[in-house]
């Protein structure tokens, strides 16, 4: 009889910020990085919105597509945006609106808000997440909340932020792993919320 070795999670990121390569998406993969060696995972190809983000809103959109496939298949995804307008961005909002009812069941996310002031700390909690649950999301932790002054050394916000909300993380991630629906199964799920 063989036992087969459970895969080891997958971590994505997914940037909505409207600039391509930007500090966003640079802070977003070191978080994902973070979160991989946490629970002995791996780090995806990261999915920088701003590079597809002239055919999110079109009827056909391949890239987007691929991108949303690749986000619903994750373990785990590091959502990340900086602050707009007291929110997160538009072109992440209208990437998330692709997604069908439950598109994003049983993924485990951490919201990521990059803004310019610590007065901007809640926009994850109050915005992003609960849209991220909707599409049913598993989010157990608070969402991470960092500013412009800490792009420059982010290893002690996400350490603190892990000692916090790692051991909920893991958890979370191995719930999720057992109910998760099989590869077919997802995929018809994926196929259903088009």
């Amino acid at each position: 009889m063989s036992t087969q070795a459970t895969p080891r999670p997958t971590v994505v990121v997914v940037s909505g910020n409207p600039r391509e390569g930007s500090r966003t998406l640079g802070a977003a993969r070191q978080v994902a990085a973070a979160i991989a060696a946490h629970v002995d995972g791996q780090v995806a190809a990261p999915i920088d919105l701003a590079a597809f983000a002239d055919e999110i809103l079109t009827a056909d959109h391949p890239r987007a597509d691929a991108a949303r496939t690749a986000l619903a298949g994750a373990d785990v995804a590091v959502v990340a945006t900086p602050v707009y307008k007291a929110s997160y961005t538009g072109l992440l909002k209208a990437f998330l609106d692709l997604y069908g009812p439950d598109g994003l069941a049983g993924v485990v996310v951490v919201p990521l808000v990059v803004s310019g002031t610590p007065a901007h700390a809640l926009v994850g909690e109050v915005h992003l997440r609960p849209v991220l649950v909707e599409l049913g999301a598993v989010a157990p932790t608070r969402s991470l909340s960092i500013t412009e002054a800490d792009l420059s050394d982010l290893s002690p916000v996400v350490d603190a932020w892990l000692a916090r909300g790692g051991e909920a993380l893991r958890r979370s991630l191995g719930a999720a792993r057992d109910t998760r629906p099989s590869g077919v199964e997802a995929h018809e799920l994926a196929a259903a919320a088009r």
